[in-house]
């Protein structure tokens, strides 16, 4: 193995480097993993030396406009600053190259290694795990002889482990090599790996307010006959082109209001904005429609206890069943939603600009800090989950 490794009495000591940037989803991903990456190692590459693991972020921020060649450069001056046998970097920009994302980029010149980790998919962290002990014996080796690419061993197991990926970008001589997803497939994986990365959840309990207001829509239209007769008239496709459009009405005025659309300039090539709009509007459907089932079955639960069925009998034909309070809760969620809209407006702009892919809230105090782990050592980034 190359990367000259330190000397720590009679067994070599070799430090890797974990970088996580920017400081949120990657961190999260960066601290689970650097917390049994040494064992990994020692199993999985080489038991005969000490594996020391460092972490760190911030230092080196997501170069929007650089592409993946200035994201490598700052991690190879990060890595020679802190004296690092190699370093992996994981980010969560969508990295792409002809309009296929980018799985994994390594430069055994520089001896290190950056990962997209929404090219992953959902599994993010099981694939990192399978990928970077690989990624490491990689970078240690150094240049591929021969023309050696895929067939080797290591970037044949991550081959195995992300199966989008299907050849490989700029392979030489001097250990550039890159490995992308293809067109259809590595993308759908990417979109899907973005919004995972992107933590609907969070956005979900960050619209509490809206869910709030949307509730108390509800309830207020819930006294009226006329929504129960509407109900009861409308077809379900004319129901569902309602609830369509109120939950897509939520949604514009949430990337309206809030400032939410990433626009294309110097800092941001067109290509990556449109991923990050796709990011972002993925993240808020799926945010607004789980807030969209909760409301409707509080709306239907609340329309049983209140709603007696000979009430209900007076203003809508037939026999009374369950049928008919779905159908009521149905039209009434709908509506409530794009009442809902108000109380986005009630939220803290940062907490709705967190729905953003693009967006990142500042770090504070996670900014330039380091952490170290062995074997059994607490890393200490933040819990980004």
């Amino acid at each position: 193995m190359t990367g000259n490794p330190e000397h720590e009495g009679d067994s070599a000591v070799i430090v890797v480097g974990l970088i996580a940037t920017p400081p949120d989803h990657p961190a999260w991903v960066a601290q689970r993993l650097a917390e049994e990456l040494a064992d990994l190692l020692a199993r999985q590459v080489n038991d005969q030396v000490r594996w020391e693991v460092r972490t760190g972020w911030g230092s080196v921020a997501p170069r929007r406009d650089g592409g993946v060649e200035a994201l490598l450069d700052d991690v190879a001056r990060r890595r020679e600053q802190e004296v690092w046998n190699v370093a992996i970097c994981l980010t969560d920009l969508p990295l792409h190259a002809e309009r296929v994302p980018i799985v994994v980029r390594t430069s055994a010149r520089r001896q290190v290694a950056v990962v997209s980790l929404p090219a992953l998919g959902l599994r993010q962290l099981n694939a990192v795990r399978a990928v970077v002990p690989d990624l490491v014996e990689e970078l240690l080796r150094g240049s591929p002889e021969d023309g050696e690419g895929l067939e080797r061993e290591p970037l044949r197991q991550l081959v195995g482990v992300v199966a989008a990926i299907h050849r490989v970008l700029g392979q030489g001589d001097d250990g550039e090599i890159g490995l992308v997803g293809s067109r259809i497939g590595g993308g759908l994986r990417l979109v899907i790996g973005m919004v995972r990365a992107n933590r609907p959840g969070r956005a979900l309990l960050g619209l509490s307010k809206l869910l709030v207001g949307a509730f108390g829509t509800a309830a207020f239209a819930l006294t009226s006959n006329t929504i129960w007769q509407m109900g009861d008239a409308l077809s379900p496709l004319r129901l569902t082109v309602i609830m369509a459009l109120g939950v897509g009405s939520l949604i514009a005025w949430l990337i309206v209001a809030h400032d939410l659309w990433e626009k294309p300039g110097s800092g941001t090539p067109p290509e990556l904005a449109r991923l990050f709009n796709i990011g972002t509007v993925l993240t808020l459907c799926l945010a607004t429609a789980v807030s969209y089932v909760v409301l409707f079955a509080g709306t239907a639960a609340v329309a049983l206890l209140l709603i007696d069925p000979s009430v209900l009998a007076q203003s809508v034909t037939g026999r009374i069943g369950l049928p008919d309070y779905l159908r009521l809760a149905w039209i009434v969620s709908s509506l409530a939603t794009v009442g809902g809209a108000i109380g986005s407006g009630l939220e803290d702009e940062e907490t709705v600009r967190a729905a953003a892919y693009g967006y990142h809230p500042d770090p504070g105090g996670w900014l330039d800090e380091t952490g170290s782990a062995g074997k059994s050592a607490d890393v200490g980034l933040p819990d980004a989950g």
